[in-house]
């Protein structure tokens, strides 16, 4: 991690949600989820905000390092319907060596719809390519 990274620093993100970002495209093998509304899931907007925060990350990391989300606590409290535009705001509230610390709102064109933390931890590529192999099967 390069130390250009501050607490404070603040970055926006903006997308579009389609139509296979609903509920019922979370996993399609489930009628669970099939029966469900087409509305921004959960799980797509758990993953914006990370998104969001790895942006934010891109000039602050070392070319062989990558970032991994590490803990998120997120809440989720406006639907939204695909079409309509999100805009996610992260605020770094913690840099500790490789961990750094984000506070996450989520609008979109109508209201706040999410919000919470995440935790992100940089770390070498190949390190953790290793880490990942030790896991398969021979």
């Amino acid at each position: 991690m390069k130390p250009t990274l501050k607490a404070g620093m603040k970055f926006v993100h903006r997308y579009r949600v389609p139509e296979k970002k609903t509920v019922p495209f979370v996993y399609e093998e489930s009628h669970l989820f099939q029966d469900m509304p087409h509305v921004f899931a959960t799980a797509f907007m758990v993953g914006l905000m990370e998104w969001a925060c790895m942006e934010a990350l891109c000039d602050h990391i070392e070319d062989n390092e990558i970032t991994l989300g590490t803990h998120i606590c997120v809440s989720h409290s406006a639907p939204t319907p695909p079409g309509m535009e999100v805009e996610v705001s992260v605020t770094c509230t913690e840099v500790d060596g490789p961990r750094t610390s984000w506070s996450v709102v989520a609008r979109d064109e109508i209201a706040e719809i999410g919000s919470g933390t995440h935790e992100r931890y940089a770390i070498n590529k190949e390190k953790f390519q290793k880490i990942v192999a030790k896991k398969m099967p021979v």
